[in-house]
């Protein structure tokens, strides 16, 4: 199992920046990608970035440039760095883990999720 634990969410004005954390903790050796994923009120969930055991990132079109997603192996965390935020970002904001299963599945952790509210 994979717990995941989310922080850094809160109340920033338009054009302010945030830095999500996410810490895994358990069975964390062989977690492959970790993501960022967001949902907004009436909306689904949808992917933000992610990044791969090996550094291989990809962002959603509506952040590349202002969004920044970095991982540290050695702390089994994930980091989003939000800059230039608009009220278009405001969601709670969810990580994700995904590390192989027993056979040839993969399973899939989510966190708790942490709120990003961005006033005008």
């Amino acid at each position: 199992q994979v717990q995941l634990v989310e922080s850094g969410g809160g109340l920033v004005q338009a054009g302010g920046s945030l830095r999500l954390s996410c810490a895994a903790s358990g069975i964390t050796f062989n977690i492959n990608v970790m993501a960022w994923y967001r949902q907004a009120p009436g909306k689904e969930r949808e992917l933000v970035a992610f990044v791969s055991r090996g550094g291989i990132t990809d962002y959603a079109d509506s952040v590349k440039g202002r969004f920044t997603i970095s991982r540290d192996n050695t702390k089994n965390t994930v980091y989003l760095q939000m800059n230039s935020l608009s009220a278009e970002d405001k969601a709670v904001y969810y990580c994700r883990a995904d590390r192989p299963g027993a056979l040839t599945d993969t399973v899939i952790y989510w966190g708790q999720g942490t709120q990003v509210t961005v006033s005008s």
